[in-house]
């Protein structure tokens, strides 16, 4: 009798259960931005008591037990937006762009980390973000150090790692990585410095080596940014700070608002960096970037994207220097034993001068990425990715602490 009654329970909540699937109506759609036509992701979609967000094709799909219903969109940034919908129909929706609200916000239990994302992409558009050392910045817990000069990638840390430069932690651009597998200045060195702010859409990022999706170097982190496949505009801007700092950068698009409503979308960037930095030694740090991308939607289920970059930086380096000298007030001596004749750097030797001024380098790195990406059945995506990648390093350090 115990298990005839086990047994009718288990039918009876599989037959509510079926019931339950079968009233469900499906509700698909895709958010995308109005000015550009780009797919917006992780805007959030949702009706009273129940929500999703977007992929990184702008698609959501909703689950509810009635024929129609009346959707809110909405997503930092953007106006909200309210859109009746039919489960029988997939549905565009167009969303304008808006002040920033954090009350656009949406945090549930069953969005997951999706809402940390979207606080971490209010970091990008409204703090001051003018080179790749900011953007790096923009993710909680990670700290950035530099030396011998502003060419070196940055030396990381972050979950409690010394990550060196790019050792411990995953650095890529669009899908395509930049730590070097084999660098003499050591594996996995990630110099970001072709990035231009201006061109970044968004990052994501995972702390912990639970991400074998992102392969080697994930020891303590990944990260991963992502460039714009259209401008809402064009800009031209210039900067200058302390030390001689100044800073040129521009974004051009290329293409018609018409070429835009087909899915097509071209532009490129450029950018020019100079400072001579904080230390005595003028730094002459200066740095070029080139940067453009082409994207066309093919068809309803494929896009492909070509991107292009070079970057070029030189810079002199004050070194490090023994603080037994600055205590003393050491002269520096050249290899002869003469005193260096650089007193307005050099002699004596406080923390901000150097030893040898020899030091420095000089780095480059071109990049030619292409991408196919393909929409396959049940929100599935494949990309297919090909790119090439050249870079050149050369660093003259001086660790003995006596001229050249």
């Amino acid at each position: 009798m115990h298990l005839f009654k086990t047994t009718t329970c288990i039918a009876l909540l599989l037959i509510i259960s079926i019931s339950m699937c079968r009233a469900q109506k499906i509700y698909k759609g895709t958010v995308i931005d109005q000015t550009t036509r780009q797919p917006v992701e992780y805007a959030t979609v949702s009706t009273p008591g129940k929500a999703v967000t977007t992929d990184k094709n702008g698609n959501f799909r909703l689950n509810l037990p009635v024929d129609s219903a009346m959707l809110t969109v909405s997503f930092i940034g953007y106006t909200i937006q309210q859109v009746k919908a039919e489960s029988a129909k997939p549905v565009l929706i167009t969303l304008n762009r808006g002040a920033i609200d954090l009350k656009e916000v949406v945090i549930l239990p069953g969005l997951n980390n999706n809402s940390f994302h979207t606080l971490g992409n209010i970091d990008l558009n409204v703090r001051p973000v003018n080179s790749s050392q900011d953007l790096l910045r923009l993710v909680p817990g990670l700290f950035i150090a530099q030396h011998m000069g502003g060419g070196k990638a940055e030396q990381i840390f972050v979950r409690g790692f010394d990550a060196d430069h790019g050792t411990d932690v995953n650095v890529s651009v669009d899908g395509m990585p930049v730590n070097m597998v084999s660098h003499i200045h050591g594996q996995g060195y990630a110099d970001l410095h072709f990035l231009i702010p201006e061109t970044i859409a968004g990052f994501d990022y995972g702390k912990g080596p639970y991400y074998t999706g992102y392969g080697d170097f994930t020891t303590a982190a990944y990260l991963a940014f992502n460039t714009k496949d259209a401008l809402d505009k064009s800009t031209i801007s210039m900067e200058g700070g302390q030390f001689h700092t100044f800073r040129v950068a521009g974004v051009i698009d290329l293409l018609s608002a018409r070429a835009k409503q087909n899915g097509e979308n071209a532009y490129i960037a450029g950018e020019y960096n100079y400072t001579d930095g904080a230390f005595l030694l003028p730094e002459h740090y200066k740095r070029f970037n080139l940067f453009g991308k082409y994207s066309k939607q093919l068809n309803a289920d494929n896009k492909l994207t070509l991107t292009a970059s070079a970057f070029t930086t030189t810079w002199t380096a004050s070194g490090e220097i023994p603080e037994r000298a600055v205590a003393a007030g050491t002269t520096a001596v050249d290899a002869s034993g003469n005193a260096y004749n650089l007193p307005e750097y050099a002699n004596p030797i406080n923390r901000f001068g150097t030893i040898d001024s020899a030091q420095g380098g000089k780095t480059s790195r071109v990049n030619v990425l292409a991408k196919l990406s393909t929409n396959l059945k049940n929100n599935w995506t494949m990309d297919n990715q090909l790119y090439y990648t050249h870079y050149s390093f050369l660093l003259r350090v001086n660790s003995t602490f006596f001229c050249q």
